[in-house]
Formats: C-alpha cells, structure tokens, sequence
C-alpha cells in the first residue's frame, strides 16, 4: 500500500507583498509533491478524509477545501459512496489554458502579440508532425476543411473562424512535443477567445476565408508527401497572411466601434451584467 504523505507543514518564503497562502493550499501543494514523488499515475487514490486530516492536524472543511483545490486543477476526482475517496486524474491542459487566458485577458492581448509568438511556433509544430498523421487524421483534416467551405451568415462565419482555429488544434494534437502541443493549443484558444470578445468574424472577409482554405489544402498536400520544408514555407506564409488579416479585422472593428456603438450586430454577445443598473442610474 502507497505510505501516506508525510510531510506535516510547508514553510514559504518570498517577497513581503505577497499574499500568504491558506492552510489548505499548503496542503494541496504537499499533496501534489507527494504524488510526484511517488510516481502515482491515473486511477491511484489519495488516502481518505480521516487519515488526511489527523497527517495534517487540520479539521475536515480545511482537508475538504485543499481536495476541491486540487480537483478544480484537474488533478484528482473526487467520488461519493463506500467506493468513493479522492482519485488521481491525468491532467489536461484546459485548465491550465484557462487559468493562463484569465491572467492574459486582464493585460488586454492585441491580436498582433499573439501572433508575435504563434507566427514562431506554428511553423516549429508543423514540421514536428511532418509522417505522423494517420490516415484518420487526414480525414478529420480534410472533413475541418469541407466544414468550412460549408459556412455562411454571421452565426456561420462565427463557426468558420473556430473551424479554421480547430483545423490547427488537430495538428497540435499529433505533436510529439507536449509543451509545443500545449503553446500551440493555447495561443489558438487565445484567438478563440478574441473572436468571442472581438466579434473577429464580423465584417465577413471572403478572401479571409479562401486564404485559410487554400493554405489548409496546401498543408495537407504537403504531409501527405512528407514534404518538411514545403510545410513549413506553407505554414510561415499562412500565419503571415492571417496576422495580416487578423490587424485588418481589429482595425475595422475599431472603427465601426467609433461610429457606432449601439449597432445590434455589436449586442449579440453582450454580457448580460451589461444590463444591470448603475450606482448613478436615475430612478
């Protein structure tokens, strides 16, 4: 049977400013050191509640507080029943894209310093996949694009953008590079998210459109060749062209913005507090 985490309190230093953690964040950062080291994998249990709580000498809500903290990171599951108990998970990165894209989402990202980086690592992830596709991952590619040739009205070209956007998530998922995998999955649900708050598919851009088609082909003609430095010629010309359009976009949206900012094609993903009453609000 795997021994219990043994260590009792955690001592932290850093900067005066900084926030000191709550006991149950000791806690769950002592719990995740201890699965490292020893080596748990996915399915592997954590010992219950009582024994946590008499390792620790902490009270029931404080264990129960670092378990929920440690089952929001997406590292353990937590079931109910005789069988139940806090159970190791194999984490995926949408947790910690989404922690990362709050953070970012406070510095106001421009589409054109997503692209500064995606611009580099695209074409590295690209090449990384050169005789790696299977053949369902040339039909799920192949299907992306038919999808996208598909769209049409604003709800549509909505869908296109994250069409065009899932085309590249599919060649990050063949990555054998997990951490290029995880930058490069992150930076497209960056740009996912800038469609959402930027409405980036509103005006409609046709050549936009035929572009993001025309280099999908492109790329899928050269993996099916195995052709690595046509792919990346392919792929640097593609994020080139689509950090091109992408400031086209911004500034068009910018300036619809300054002539009119009660357009009903500019509500339709308000956020509904936008409706709450201000403190000034006149009665």
């Amino acid at each position: 049977m795997t021994q219990a985490p043994v260590t009792k309190t955690v001592s932290t230093t850093g900067p005066a400013s900084r926030r000191r953690p709550k006991l149950a964040e000791l806690i769950s950062d002592d719990i995740k050191r201890w699965i490292a080291a020893e080596s748990l994998g996915e399915g592997d249990r954590l010992p219950n509640e009582k024994a946590l709580m008499e390792l620790y000498g902490s009270a029931k809500a404080t264990v129960r507080e670092a378990l929920k903290i440690l089952e929001v990171e997406g590292l353990i599951t937590l079931k109910t029943g005789p069988k139940g108990g806090a159970v190791i998970n194999q984490p995926g990165m949408e947790p910690a894209s989404r922690m990362l894209r709050n953070f970012l989402h406070f510095q106001q990202l421009s589409g054109k310093q997503v692209y500064q980086l995606r611009k580099l690592l695209e074409v590295e992830l690209a090449a990384s996949v050169v005789g790696k596709l299977t053949e369902h991952d040339f039909q799920q590619l192949e299907a992306n694009i038919s999808a996208c040739a598909c769209c049409g009205g604003e709800e549509d070209h909505r869908h296109q953008r994250f069409l065009e956007l899932e085309f590249h998530q599919l060649l990050a998922r063949a990555c054998p590079n997990p951490l290029l995998a995880f930058m490069c999955q992150f930076l497209n649900d960056m740009l996912r998210d800038l469609v959402v708050i930027k409405k980036a598919y509103v005006p409609e851009r046709k050549q936009f459109d035929h572009a993001n088609q025309d280099y999908h082909r492109q790329l899928i003609e050269a993996y099916r060749a195995e052709d690595a430095q046509r792919v990346r010629q392919v792929m640097s010309e593609h994020m080139a062209d689509a950090e091109h359009h992408m400031s086209a976009l911004e500034a068009e949206m910018a300036e619809q913005m300054l002539i009119s900012n009660e357009s009903p094609n500019l509500q339709n993903h308000r956020s509904k507090l936008h409706d709450l009453p201000t403190e000034n609000a006149s009665v």
